[in-house]
């Protein structure tokens, strides 16, 4: 065993020891507004949970529960474009067998149900759905709300994202990014990065990549893109750690990202087919150098192989860049979410964010 990994489980094992070993997930939901989408919250509980299904997945959880104390610890969760929030579900159970309490925003306009923002609409306004999200567990668990027995500290949350969750993600740590940094990288490298610079455009990312669908994209991305130079970011300052797993990178200014505002994970997925890590993640780490951490490097990983419950049934071209590449073993994934739960019981205790 790595001497990290060891590390990690003796970190993980010590907090199981003071939180109620391996408590078992409360799942709670905050339903929607006019500007954030619905919250499903997972916690500690000593319920006992039940199989419960939710689309085409099976989970084991306590609906409304009563609250256990975890380490008083939230972390805000971002699912990836047309995404949902129950491929994210073991991550989160790893996260609250470690004491944390778990929020999963559903993005609007950008979710399974309803992609019509899918893009930088979306990416503009993500960070600002965790920062709602974040005031919406507040609601809930100052005194005398559901989630008081928590005690949460909301001052110093965690944030994980995937795919434009990753963005999301970046953007928390201090990235600032434009549409036109997009449009330019795709100008440049649209026939190596074509999934990423197309998006959803299955009708684009399926059949022979040709140079007719390689002008109609470039025209479009320009006439979409090319003139946006305005700069997107976001503050946040109740996020203390933030870890960004296969994330959209190319629209950002590297240079925003050489000294994170938080301490930041990487997971990297070498076989990405959707965000080549060239373009992508290992652009962000030659940015930030030794002040960030990768936490994981899969060898073999595709795209949506950091999911779990796994997306099946998906052909096309939505299988090519989803489905996990041949060799992929997910049974190393639980070791992957323990890196990630022991990178934010690290950080959360100790981190503090700096000044904007």
């Amino acid at each position: 065993m790595a001497p990290r990994t060891a590390s990690v489980l003796l970190a993980l094992a010590a907090v199981a020891a003071t939180t109620g070993a391996l408590a078992a997930n409360g799942l709670a939901t905050l339903p929607a507004t006019a500007t954030l989408g619905p919250v499903t919250l997972l916690y500690p509980t000593q319920a006992t949970p039940s199989a419960l299904q939710r689309g085409p997945f099976t989970v084991q959880a306590a609906v409304d529960a009563a609250p256990a104390r975890g380490n008083g610890r939230l972390v805000v969760l971002s699912h990836g474009s047309g995404g949902a929030v129950w491929p994210q579900f073991d991550l989160a159970s790893a996260l609250v067998a470690a004491g944390f309490t778990v929020a999963m925003p559903l993005h609007k306009g950008d979710n399974f149900e309803n992609t019509s923002d899918v893009g930088p609409v979306s990416w503009a306004r993500r960070p600002q759905e965790v920062s709602q999200a974040i005031d919406a567990v507040a609601a809930q668990a100052a005194p005398g709300g559901r989630l008081a027995p928590l005690q949460l500290d909301l001052q110093r949350v965690g944030a994980y994202g995937m795919s434009a969750g990753g963005l999301t993600a970046l953007a928390l740590a201090g990235g600032r990014w434009s549409p036109a940094l997009l449009a330019q990288h795709c100008e440049a490298h649209i026939e190596e990065d074509f999934a990423a610079c197309v998006g959803l455009s299955t009708e684009l990312t399926g059949g022979v990549l040709d140079s007719a669908k390689i002008g109609i994209a470039k025209r479009v991305i320009r006439a979409k893109l090319g003139s946006d130079t305005a700069w997107r970011s976001w503050t946040e300052p109740r996020i203390a750690a933030v870890v960004s797993a296969v994330p959209m990178a190319a629209p950002f200014d590297m240079a925003s990202l050489a000294a994170p505002r938080v301490p930041l994970g990487l997971v990297r997925a070498a076989e990405d087919a959707w965000l080549a890590p060239r373009w992508h993640i290992d652009a962000v780490r030659t940015a930030c150098g030794d002040r960030c951490t990768l936490l994981a490097d899969m060898a073999q990983g595709g795209h949506g192989s950091i999911l779990s419950p796994a997306v099946t049934g998906l052909s096309g071209t939505l299988g090519r860049l989803l489905n996990d590449p041949p060799g992929f073993d997910r049974s190393r994934l639980p070791v992957v979410y323990r890196e990630i739960a022991g990178f934010f019981e690290k950080q959360l205790a100790t981190a503090t964010p700096k000044a904007p």
